[in-house]
């Protein structure tokens, strides 16, 4: 019987599937930024360097989610992050050129999932 439990033990610890796993991660709410004055042109240029910032972080492997609210609530959008610290993250967000300009504020969150799916570790597969 011992080793019947030891084996049946053994085989399960061994044996775990990544989805059988958590992991964290970093989940970031966007907030409004105290300074949201600029004017259509100045805000769009500052909209494009957000995104092409997003394309990067995310094809480095370090930003799995992102995207805006479709409300106008106090959120604006979302980040999770796969980054082993906060301290890592907080860098990250420094590189943001809407977090720069104070149009975007953010709270940062420790966040457990599975990594599977957009959660796999590393860079993104090219198609």
């Amino acid at each position: 019987m011992f080793n019947t439990l030891f084996s049946a033990s053994a085989y399960s610890q061994q044996d775990k599937k990544p989805g059988d796993q958590i992991r964290q991660y970093w989940f970031v709410m966007l907030t409004a930024g105290n300074d949201r004055n600029q004017d259509s042109a100045t805000a769009a240029k500052i909209q494009e360097a957000h995104l092409a910032n997003i394309k990067r972080l995310y094809n480095e492997g370090k930003l799995k989610v992102a995207g805006p609210f479709g409300d106008e609530g106090k959120w604006i959008g979302i980040f999770i992050f796969d980054c082993t610290i906060k301290e890592e993250v907080e860098k990250l967000l420094s590189t943001d050129p809407a977090i720069a300009a104070g149009r975007l504020n953010y709270e940062i969150h420790p966040w457990w999932t599975s990594p599977v799916g957009s959660f796999v570790p590393g860079k993104p597969l090219k198609p």
